[in-house]
């Protein structure tokens, strides 16, 4: 289980902002870069776009939900 350095927890799945959890996953990067590169991840593997788009995955919203966390967990591991 992968550890979150910023509260030294073991990582949950919750509802997370895009910017919190795109840090997770890249946290040497600033926070464009992160951003950027977590949703080129999701545009790039059409598996995770399908499953997000199934479960009502809405680019435009500021934070991802339980589910959709678990769907990128499960493609891209826990950050």
């Amino acid at each position: 289980m992968t550890m979150n350095l910023k509260e030294n927890e073991p990582f949950q799945v919750r509802t997370y902002s895009k910017e919190e959890l795109a840090m997770l996953y890249n946290p040497t990067f600033c926070l464009t870069n992160a951003i950027n590169t977590l949703s080129s991840w999701i545009r790039l593997n059409k598996s995770l776009q399908a499953e997000l788009a199934a479960i009502g995955y809405n680019r435009y919203r500021h934070c991802f939900t339980p589910k959709e966390v678990g769907v990128l967990v499960k493609y891209l591991g826990e950050p």
